[in-house]
């Protein structure tokens, strides 16, 4: 524990010392005289219409806030480096425990071998009351498996004419087939581990699902992901998806820990559910909430009044393997989240933050235009407006570097590759941004309705 705060100590100093040094290096602390604009007047050098539109630029740069406060208080305020956990509970009393896998089917040597990995995660664990569930398009004859395993697994086969209520497609498609009558075979009291067909249990996980269940003070819970563990395929993807390692350690856990709610949505995979509160729920939710189906039934969840917490531990997935996968994933993101933001079953009271979020995401290609716009044409701002713009990008900058803190450990490669793969991080943010810019960009003319699936499979070489 004492390591563990010391950790915790060392990277809210470094946080802070990033944030100030980055207000003093572009201005956003004033500490010796005003700004280099401070003398001109835009509306004569500019003229109205030009200068109104710099400063709506530079308003626009302003929509991230909400979610960079969150990020910045749930980095500092939780220890960031937790120990292994412990748990609470013996796994004998714990209530029923499906892990639900769902995929189209694509992939059967991925997920068989992943199903294997993660029972033999939950046998080391001790967990004695689960199972896991393939739910899937095509049937994948996921045996033979040894008998104490094979029990253990069910395949689901969603039937091609199946056809939920209200439209529902994709994977919330498959979701919703799984709590049909005669489907389901679990009880409400019972719970339900959502996963990917690439996501990896491990060991600390699986502990803090247990406490999770043991607690049963909240109906949800949502856990860590990174994404640097074995083989890393793609360097500069996974280092890009650093950021979302950050984002799951500030602005998810702060809001599950602190208001319990889903106030920025959460992501579909290491989710935990009780299967009654997910029943009330419902994926069927028509196709505008089938593209980001997580996102669509998180609101809905937010609205009915559900509690959510924070769940202990860390799953294992991969980034996307190539640049056009990266740019597939972010693209029909946004739009999903898109058709939840606009959707009228949503009251705008519960996804207020949710839009706010989302239009910072769609606004990219205007707010990085600042950055040009400042050299080319300087205006002079409030002082506050500088220190936030400046706040909202050195705490987005850092989330980079704590993201291979967290993902990367110098024990593993060392302590030059280790700093390189920081360093790296930082070079990836002008890809992230093009990257971003692109897939909204692209988002914004494309079919909303369409679910593209990334690669998952680590397909071996063939030798001649």
């Amino acid at each position: 524990m004492p390591g563990s705060r010391i950790k915790h100590l060392l990277h809210c100093c470094l946080l802070i010392t990033v944030v100030v040094l980055f207000e003093l290096g572009t201005g956003g602390l004033r500490l010796w005289g005003d700004g280099p604009a401070a003398d001109l007047n835009p509306w004569e050098a500019y003229g109205t219409p030009v200068t109104i539109l710099l400063y709506l630029l530079r308003l626009v740069a302003l929509l991230p806030l909400p979610q960079v406060i969150f990020n910045f208080f749930g980095l500092t305020l939780y220890n960031a480096f937790p120990d292994g956990v412990t748990l609470k509970g013996s796994p004998l009393l714990a209530p029923f425990i499906c892990i639900r896998v769902v995929t189209r089917g694509d992939y059967p040597q991925l997920v068989r071998s992943n199903v294997i990995r993660n029972l033999e995660t939950c046998d080391r664990v001790g967990l004695e009351n689960f199972q896991i569930e393939v739910v899937t398009d095509k049937v994948l004859r996921l045996g033979p498996l040894a008998p104490p395993q094979q029990r253990r697994l069910r395949e689901t086969v969603v039937p091609s004419a199946y056809r939920p209520k209200s439209g529902a497609m994709f994977k919330a498609r498959a979701l919703q087939y799984c709590l049909e009558p005669g489907v389901n075979e679990l009880t409400d009291t019972d719970w339900v581990v959502h996963l990917d067909e690439e996501t990896l249990l491990t060991e600390n996980s699986v502990r803090g699902i247990l406490n999770f269940v043991l607690d049963g003070k909240h109906h949800f819970g949502q856990g860590l992901i990174t994404y640097a563990n074995e083989e890393v395929v793609n360097w500069l993807t996974t280092l890009a998806d650093s950021f979302r390692v950050a984002d799951d350690m500030g602005k998810l856990r702060l809001q599950f820990n602190a208001f319990h709610k889903p106030l920025f949505s959460w992501k579909g995979s290491f989710v935990v559910t009780q299967v009654g509160a997910e029943r009330a729920v419902s994926f069927d939710n028509g196709p505008d909430g089938s593209v980001a189906e997580d996102c669509f039934f998180a609101m809905r969840a937010f609205e009915k009044g559900y509690s959510f917490g924070f769940v202990e531990g860390e799953m294992w997935e991969k980034s996307p393997f190539s640049i056009r996968d990266f740019v597939q994933q972010r693209k029909r993101w946004m739009q999903g989240i898109l058709l939840a933001v606009h959707s009228p079953k949503i009251p705008v009271r519960h996804k207020l933050l949710l839009a706010i979020s989302c239009y910072s995401w769609v606004t990219m290609p205007l707010s990085t235009s600042n950055v040009a716009l400042a050299a080319l044409r300087p205006i002079p701002c409030p002082p506050v407006m500088d220190f936030l713009c400046a706040f909202i990008a050195a705490v987005n900058l850092y989330m980079y570097v704590f993201g291979v803190l967290k993902s990367f450990s110098p024990y593993r490669l060392g302590v030059s590759r280790f700093l390189l793969c920081i360093v790296g991080a930082l070079a990836t943010v002008p890809f992230n941004v093009l990257i971003e810019n692109w897939a909204v960009l692209w988002g914004l003319v494309g079919n909303k309705h369409r679910f593209y699936v990334v690669s998952k499979e680590i397909r071996p070489p063939i030798v001649v």
